[in-house]
């Protein structure tokens, strides 16, 4: 008999048609990893119970704090403080990485410099040395990024991980088993490519910076790429070390 154990199950929440899971999809899975994605876009509910051995919370268009649009916001916020309730490993990309900073208190508004586009240059914090998603980091790495709006202010709780010359808050712990990050490692350049073109702004540096962005992520890809396999890899051996939690 082939008593085969499943591999642990990831829900994905994808806010944005625009914001896949793109190449993270084919590196979980490869890892033997089983997705379910729900995209509230397309009228999916968002469970108000996590009932998986991790969440990946995805970027997306929208800002944080456009409840009234999009009121399903809050119904991943709830998500995402059920997942840490439960000790299930977390992650938020971007606009998900925001989103959990505000479940537990943390305040996100629009960028006070600007949209941050193309590839950035994550300094580390002391605190990746012994952190189970970034350990052994350096003192910086590179990273593929697109967003306008800022995590202002973190929870109380939280540990800061990362920053960058523009933005301070790159990368965050909540509680042992969640991440934010507001870059995006799992973006492609080819995904960042439709994005530069989709992008509009009436600031003409704006739009200049998020165009160059695209040949500076095509060249610096191979170092990013490696960077956020590592991202991957670890998340997915945190949630397979979680896998068994749900009877």
């Amino acid at each position: 008999m082939n008593d085969v154990k499943p591999g642990p199950r990831v829900l994905v929440i994808q806010p944005d048609r625009a914001d896949p899971l793109d190449r993270f999809e084919a590196w979980l899975q490869g890892l033997g990893v089983q997705l379910t994605i729900v995209q509230p876009f397309s009228g999916h509910e968002v469970p108000s119970t996590l009932d998986a051995d991790g969440l990946i919370v995805l970027g997306g268009k929208m800002g944080a704090y456009e409840d009234a649009a999009y009121p399903w916001l809050e119904d991943i916020r709830a998500l995402q403080r059920d997942a840490v309730a439960q000790g299930a490993p977390t992650l938020g990309i971007c606009l998900g990485g925001q989103l959990l900073s505000q479940a537990f208190g943390g305040k996100v508004v629009l960028g006070n410099e600007g949209v941050e586009a193309g590839v950035v240059t994550v300094r580390t914090s002391g605190a990746v040395l012994d952190d189970p998603l970034l350990h052994g980091f350096g003192p910086e790495f590179p990273v593929a990024s697109m967003h306008g709006d800022m995590i202002a202010a973190l929870p109380d709780d939280a540990v800061l991980l990362g920053s960058s010359e523009d933005y301070p808050h790159q990368a965050f712990r909540i509680a042992d088993c969640a991440w934010g990050l507001q870059f995006h490692p799992e973006i492609a350049p080819t995904t960042y490519a439709v994005w530069a073109g989709i992008f509009s702004s009436p600031d003409p540096e704006e739009m200049r910076k998020v165009a160059e962005g695209v040949e500076e992520l095509f060249e610096a890809d191979p170092s990013v790429r490696r960077t956020s396999a590592v991202i991957a890899t670890r998340f997915a051996q945190l949630v397979g070390a979680s896998a068994g939690r749900i009877s």
